[in-house]
């Protein structure tokens, strides 16, 4: 049997990577989002 610190290690190391990744694509969205709203927003202006 693993040792049970071993195990703790390892499934905190992946909820941690997990977390890091989902706040990464969170920021990719909101950028995202951020660039079609400021250009909605310029062609607003142009019509």
């Amino acid at each position: 049997m693993r040792n049970p610190m071993f195990v703790f290690a390892a499934l905190a190391l992946v909820l941690l990577t997990g977390c890091e990744t989902m706040k990464g694509v969170g920021r990719d969205v909101k950028t995202t989002g951020e660039v079609i709203t400021d250009s909605s927003r310029q062609i607003q202006k142009s019509l």
